[in-house]
Order: C-alpha cells, then sequence, then structure tokens
C-alpha cells in the first residue's frame, strides 16, 4: 500500500479524496488485470504495460480515462474546475503516474497539450466542432511545438503559414510529438508572416502526414512520431485564437504543462519509495532484515524527504496558477525540482533492490528511464535555471 500521506497538501479537502482514491494506480492496475491472459506475456508485472513497453499506448485505457468524471476528475472535469481547483489536475497526473508514467504522458498530451490549450484559445463555433469526440476519447489530442532544429527555443520555429484564399498553406515539420502516429487532431504552432500562430489540424488535411514511430529510451506506454506539413491545406476557420496570437497559447499552456509533469515527478517519486521501502522490509541480508543497514536508511530517509518536499512545491505553486494568473516562476521551479528528485529516488529504488532493482519485474528500471524525460520535455532543466534567475534578477 502507498504511505499514507502526513501533510494536508496533495488532500487540501475531503472533496479531493474521491479523485485522488478513483485515479489511483489500481484503476489502471485492475484494467490490467483481465488483459494478462489474452496478452499472454512472461513477467510478474502489469501485463498492459508490458504490452505498451514495446512501442504503444493502450487506447482501450486512454480513451476511458478521457471522460472519467464518474470515476475521477478527467478532462471533461478539467474544463469546469481547472479555473478553480488546479489540485484536481495534480492528482490525476500524480495517480496515474504512480501506476504508469508513460501512459500518464499520453494523458497529459491529450489533456493538457491538446484539450486545455484548444478550449482556453478557441472560440465557440471551434469548440463546438472539435471538443465532443475530444471529450469522449473518440478523437485523440496532440500538440505540434518542438523542431528538428528547433527545441527549447520555441521563438525559432521553422514551420510556416501563408494565407491563400480561403485556407491557409503550412509547411514544415514537427518532432517527438507524443501521440502523434495514433491522433485524429492536433494543435500546431507556424510561422505567418513572422508572428506565432496556432492552428487546429486534422490528419485528414491535403499535404499532411506523420512519420514512422520513433524509439524512446522510456515512456514507452506513449508513442512520438513527426509531423509533416507539405502544402498543407488549413481552412481559415481552424486558425486558433488570432492570428500572430500563438505565443500567448503557448506560455498560458506551458505553465500548466510544467506543473502537470511535476505532478508526474511526484507520482514516480512515490512509486518507486513504496517499492523501496516494501522491499528493504522483506528482504534480508546478514542475518537482519535490509531496512536496518545504514546505507539502505540514508536511500530511504532521503527519498522520502524529497517526495515530501516535491509534494509541498507543487501544490502550493498550483494553489497561484490559472488560465488568468500567471505564475512562470512557481511552475519553472516546481518542475526543475520535482523532475530531478524523481529521477534520483527512482536511481535510488535501483539501488536498494540491487539486481532485482536492474531487472523489470519491479519496474523500478522503467520509472527511472520514465523519469529521464521530464528532466526534457516541456522544458528542460537548464531553460528552467534561466527563466527563474532572469525573473529573480528583474525584481
Amino acid at each position: 500500500m502507498p504511505i499514507k500521506l502526513i501533510v494536508g497538501l496533495g488532500n487540501p479537502g475531503k472533496e479531493y479524496e474521491k479523485t485522488r482514491h478513483n485515479a489511483g494506480f489500481w484503476w489502471v492496475d485492475a484494467i490490467a488485470q483481465s488483459k494478462r491472459a489474452a496478452w499472454k506475456k512472461e513477467t510478474k508485472f502489469s501485463g498492459w504495460t508490458t504490452k505498451v513497453e514495446e512501442g504503444g499506448v493502450d487506447f482501450v485505457l486512454l480513451k476511458p480515462s478521457t471522460y472519467m468524471n464518474e470515476s475521477g476528475r478527467s478532462v471533461s472535469a478539467l474544463l469546469r474546475f481547472y479555473r478553480i481547483e488546479p489540485e484536481s489536475m495534480l492528482i490525476v497526473h500524480d495517480e496515474l503516474a504512480y501506476s504508469d508514467p508513460g501512459f500518464t504522458l499520453a494523458y497529459l498530451a491529450h489533456a493538457l497539450l491538446f484539450v486545455n490549450n484548444f478550449y482556453f484559445a478557441g472560440n465557440p463555433a471551434i469548440r463546438k466542432r472539435y471538443l465532443p469526440k475530444t471529450l469522449t476519447g473518440e478523437l485523440i489530442g496532440a500538440m505540434g511545438m518542438s523542431e528538428p532544429a528547433v527545441g527549447t527555443d520555441v521563438l525559432g520555429l521553422q514551420t510556416v503559414a501563408k494565407r491563400e484564399g480561403d485556407h491557409y498553406i503550412l509547411n514544415g515539420r514537427k518532432t517527438f510529438i507524443t501521440n502523434g502516429p495514433e491522433a485524429g487532431i492536433f494543435l500546431v504552432y507556424a510561422k505567418l508572416a513572422d508572428r506565432i500562430t496556432t492552428f487546429v489540424i486534422e490528419r485528414g488535411f491535403e499535404g499532411f502526414a506523420t512519420s514512422p514511430k520513433i524509439q524512446k529510451m522510456g515512456m514507452r506506454a506513449s508513442t512520438m512520431c513527426e509531423l509533416i506539413f507539405d502544402d498543407c491545406k488549413v481552412p481559415v476557420e481552424n486558425l486558433l485564437g488570432a492570428e500572430g496570437g500563438g505565443i500567448t497559447n503557448m506560455m498560458r499552456n506551458l505553465e500548466i504543462e510544467r506543473l502537470g509533469l511535476a505532478a508526474m515527478s511526484l507520482g514516480i517519486a512515490r512509486r518507486c519509495l513504496d517499492v523501496m521501502v516494501r522491499y528493504a522490509t522483506e528482504r534480508r541480508t546478514f542475518g537482519k532484515p535490509l531496512a536496518e543497514h545504514g546505507q539502505i536508511q540514508k536511500y530511504i530517509g532521503d527519498s522520502f524527504a524529497k517526495v515530501e518536499a516535491m509534494r509541498a512545491l507543487v501544490y502550493n505553486v498550483a494553489a497561484e496558477v490559472g488560465p488568468t494568473n500567471r505564475n512562470r516562476l512557481g511552475t519553472d521551479a516546481a518542475k526543475l525540482f520535482a523532475a530531478t528528485a524523481a529521477k534520483e529516488v527512482a536511481d535510488a529504488a535501483v539501488q536498494v533492490l540491487g539486481g532485482y532493482g536492474y531487472c523489470a519485474e519491479y519496474r523500478v528500471e522503467q520509472f527511472l528511464r520514465d523519469a529521464k524525460l521530464i528532466e526534457i520535455g516541456g522544458g528542460t532543466l537548464e531553460a528552467h535555471q534561466k527563466n527563474i534567475t532572469r525573473d529573480l534578477t528583474r525584481r
């Protein structure tokens, strides 16, 4: 069983208890139980995770999670609660990442990178066209920002658009796009007359294609690929917001994305800590439980302190974030600290478990690989350090 929360942060009220309970790791694991026999994998851990570790996201699980409003607050609930309860979003990502970070990344790409961004940038007409199917999971969403030659330097993106009659024509490439191979709808940034602008792209648009899947170190329960625009024709009504309004959309959504990734880091660290504690209690070496050895106590004690520090920082920052309330300094700090702390806790878990930690049975090696991505995606550690220093020195 997970270690019980020792502070109110992360459980800020009774109304959140059901959210945390129903979005917990058992929800995904319970569905996984029914799939083990069919997949016949020779492992002792979650069968669905083995499947997606081969390089694909299980949309049987992802689609129900997009409308979890009866069993936990999720995408549809996000539209109602994000403005006043960002904690709900954190709880969902924290708990799902406890089960599998890669699956949670696929969910985040849909719920935050597409749906949240689309909702707050779009007008009523475009919401009516696309929102219903994205809320039920009939349409899986993705967001295209990074490019082969442009990562952190998003203002230097090279995908371009031009207006031709009742269409925009897009040319360029996006890369490292989570959900790209399976998504049916994409939110894409391109330069229109040298101003960053946001467009909504359907998979079937003329001139649009996706590359084969990109193989990854971790987060294998989600997929990624390139998006290819070769004179892609986009109807003018698929402009999202105003021409030149892409920077506003991008910056607003980066903050909630970073909080979501920080919450995923917390879920990763909590799972690794729980595995570490259980293993150290049950395993005996030199005639006594592993947990009675001083070296092991350091790993466990330091990891617990990091988990609680992550929880306090992430939920404290969330209380000051919303669509009309910017907090770049806080969200950069939350993701900077949580991403590194989660990787350190996962590494400690591997070390405590020794050979078992290096192998797949206890899954901590997977969580270590998954944790690394959060030091890169959604803003590199170096980008967060630069942003924090710039904001502090301007005061």
